[in-house]
């Protein structure tokens, strides 16, 4: 599922966040944006997940326009095609480890435990699946957030540093993660990172400006 973006805009104001953003990713794609802080990196993932509008341009999923979309419609395509990584967590506070994992599931109507487990697993959360999140540390939330944006498998995955309070060990572990279901389930990354080991696994490696994306070399 391609993700395609065209021009794209933002202000708050008078005040322009980013100007003329252009992306193409490919299914099985890995993309990094680096910037400044402060320049949007975080404003422009919720656009691309339709969390956020834009002034002017268009964000394509797909070959779905999601600036066509209404709320029901945007919700929908959330569920079904997108895995996001915030930066602030949102993990749900009143709901155990593996129930916050397998909230996609539970959005789309599926119960897979096999699934949470395995993702559990793999995030390094084996036997933390009936904590409540007020009993993990900041890392292991980041993890919770992680496995809860792989599980339903999304054509569209969207991380906003997603190894930021990881050691490096655990950060190096989640990035193999990310790449392995990037590659295999041909979904389309777009990680936003100040770590350069992250940056470093990308396939393509773009900086934010407030005049667009300019590519990094190699």
């Amino acid at each position: 599922m391609n993700l395609v973006v065209s021009n794209l805009s933002k202000h708050y104001a008078d005040v322009p966040v980013f100007s003329h953003v252009s992306l193409t990713v490919a299914p099985g794609e890995f993309v990094a944006i680096v910037g400044e802080s402060g320049v949007g990196k975080s404003t422009l993932l919720n656009c691309l997940a339709g969390l956020d509008t834009w002034d002017s341009g268009s964000v394509q999923l797909g070959g779905v326009d999601l600036g066509a979309l209404d709320d029901t419609g945007l919700a929908q395509l959330r569920r079904e095609a997108i895995g996001f990584v915030f930066q602030a967590f949102h993990v749900l506070p009143h709901l155990d480890v593996a129930q916050n994992v397998a909230l996609p599931l539970m959005l789309l109507g599926q119960r897979d435990d096999a699934r949470v487990q395995a993702m559990l697993e793999a995030t390094g959360l084996a036997g933390l699946g009936q904590r409540l999140p007020q009993q993990l540390s900041g890392g292991q939330l980041q993890r919770v957030a992680i496995a809860r944006a792989l599980v339903h498998r999304p054509r569209l995955l969207l991380a906003d540093e997603p190894t930021g309070n990881l050691d490096p060990d655990t950060a190096a572990r989640v990035l193999d993660l990310l790449v392995t279901q990037t590659r295999q389930c041909q979904s389309a990354l777009v990680l936003v990172t100040h770590a350069k080991a992250a940056a470093q696994r990308a396939d393509r490696v773009l900086q934010l400006t407030r005049a667009g994306l300019v590519a990094m070399p190699a």
